[in-house]
């Protein structure tokens, strides 16, 4: 297996993307290619001690977060993301991991390496920490503006992406809306409950916030404005948590006692909210296995990022959603054809 990093999309390129690669090879002994700036990256790595499963693509362009996708991911034609996708494409590499702009691995994504066919959209997916587990929350950020049938389509690529990564049969299903009834909610939410469902999939019905991260469903749909600015908040709170319990527990000797008894809750509970945890979120419906992490990630969060690109692969996500896609949208149409029986 050989997973592709691109070295040039963090904020503080290429050293957390360095460093993250060589403990990847270290711990799971198979090769990574980081692709960018030779000039930039040759140096540190041989400083740190290069390692023979490390190697090095030059690519003379750089994404930035400020350049706009589609225009400049056909500018700059050369750029990191371009070239690591070309790999995977050519079979060089199994997945590409970049911490680099959203919009600009969307647009790169989509012109090197195309959607799985029948996809309209491609949908960022992400792992939420829920009371029970994991929740799978789709889309988070790649889709501001969707139609119902992207939202069905998000709905059968998260309930594989649950069955293929967190081994969950039949997952539950639920779409994100202000209340649980069914018409609440906004004109795209009220048209797309109808598609959920007669979709086959495990639909429980419209869901809020208490539900998903109670643990009672298994995969939440939005569109990827809504889901961006839940994640975003969630992320917030998150370290508003932390960072007050720090604040609070290293107030007086007495708290400093009793965080130090209470050391192994308060590391699990960090490890939980912690978006470096969770390394990347996959670009679901990309016909190649494409994951973005934040601009600000750390080694760990490269090392995390490599992690889950490689269980991905070992789990043949690819092939089961180019598998499930048809099958399912062909359910989906199937039954929203047929008229309703008077009990």
């Amino acid at each position: 297996m050989c997973v592709v990093v691109d070295a040039m999309g963090s904020d503080a390129r290429p050293e957390p993307e360095i460093l993250g690669a060589l403990q990847a090879v270290k711990q799971f002994g198979d090769p990574v290619i980081l692709v960018g700036d030779e000039e930039q990256i040759m140096p540190r790595i041989n400083q740190l001690g290069s390692s023979s499963l490390i190697r090095v693509v030059h690519a003379p362009e750089t994404l930035e977060m400020t350049d706009k996708p589609a225009e400049n991911a056909r500018r700059k034609a050369q750029n990191s993301m371009a070239i690591g996708m070309d790999l995977i494409k050519s079979g060089e590499g199994q997945v590409f991991v970049t911490m680099g702009n959203t919009g600009g691995a969307m647009a790169n994504a989509l012109f090197r390496l195309g959607r799985i066919r029948g996809v309209k959209r491609p949908a960022l997916t992400q792992l939420f920490p829920v009371r029970t587990g994991h929740c799978v929350v789709t889309d988070i950020g790649a889709n501001a503006d969707c139609k119902p049938e992207y939202l069905l389509q998000f709905a059968i690529m998260g309930s594989v992406y649950a069955e293929k990564m967190l081994s969950i049969s039949k997952p539950r299903v639920g779409l994100l809306s202000n209340g649980e009834e069914p018409g609440k909610g906004n004109d795209l939410v009220k048209a797309a409950f109808p598609l959920l469902q007669a979709s086959g999939l495990n639909f429980i019905g419209n869901v809020e916030g208490k539900e998903l991260f109670g643990g009672h469903v298994d995969v939440v749909v939005t569109d990827g404005f809504t889901g961006n600015i839940m994640l975003k908040s969630s992320e917030a709170v998150a370290k508003l948590i932390t960072d007050t319990l720090r604040q609070e527990l290293t107030r007086s000797l007495q708290t400093k006692i009793g965080a130090l008894l209470s050391k192994s809750a308060f590391t699990k509970l960090k490890q939980m909210l912690d978006p470096a945890e969770y390394g990347a979120a996959p670009l679901l419906g990309i016909n190649g296995l494409v994951f973005v992490g934040h601009g600000r990630s750390d080694e760990r969060a490269i090392l995390n990022a490599i992690r889950v690109a490689r269980q991905a692969v070992k789990a043949d996500l690819l092939i089961s959603l180019q598998n499930s896609i048809q099958d399912k949208l062909s359910i989906a149409s199937f039954s929203a054809t047929q008229p309703e029986v008077a009990g």
